[in-house]
């Protein structure tokens, strides 16, 4: 799929939202793209998957032992990769703070995990997902989200594969713009942030 083609995927579902938000980053930006929306056309979810695990390299994709995701953003997105590489696919969640496996789920030894996001900004939910892999005993290979909004700034630790790059601009709390900064902002991601 080409960018246009993902960005469509988007539009058609009404996911790419103007205004004002708060990331689950502690940062503001004007555009949200709502991932849960765009994923709950189980087709659209399914295209948008086999196009992300398209762009993993062959060897990468061999290699997979299981599809990890943070929940709650990347659940959907994981399960579906993980139907597409032909691979189980869990999940990690904080119901503390702290990502952690719940649910009965384990993680092999040495497992090749491939880590999947929804959207990455700063990486900071990837890397404490890994940490929760790497201490449950898998060794994280790689990284694949739908959307890298980092403007290719994220350092995850290791190889990083998005299926599309969207930059659009986002501020700190002391820098916004003044239109953004006259309109209240709305928090729809899932992580709670510090205030």
């Amino acid at each position: 799929m080409t960018d246009d083609e993902i960005l469509a995927e988007f539009r058609a579902a009404d996911a790419l939202l103007q205004g004002h938000f708060l990331l689950s980053s502690g940062r503001h930006s004007e555009y949200y793209l709502q991932c849960a929306r765009v994923l709950m056309d189980t087709t659209r979810a399914g295209r948008l998957a086999a196009a992300l695990a398209a762009k993993l390299p062959r060897e990468l994709r061999q290699a997979i032992d299981i599809v990890v995701s943070p929940a709650m953003g990347g659940v959907i997105i994981g399960h579906e990769m993980g139907r597409a590489l032909g691979k189980p696919a869990i999940f990690v969640e904080r119901p503390t703070g702290t990502f952690e496996l719940r649910r009965g789920f384990t993680i092999d030894p040495g497992a090749k995990v491939l880590m999947v996001e929804d959207v990455v900004t700063t990486g900071l939910s990837s890397r404490e997902a890994m940490e929760a892999v790497r201490a449950a005993g898998g060794e994280v290979l790689a990284e694949a989200a739908l959307v890298d909004r980092s403007a290719g700034s994220v350092d995850l630790g290791v190889p990083f594969y998005p299926l599309v790059a969207i930059n659009f601009p986002t501020y700190a709390a002391d820098e916004l713009p003044p239109d953004l900064a006259e309109t209240p902002a709305i928090k729809p991601g899932s992580r709670s942030i510090a205030a």
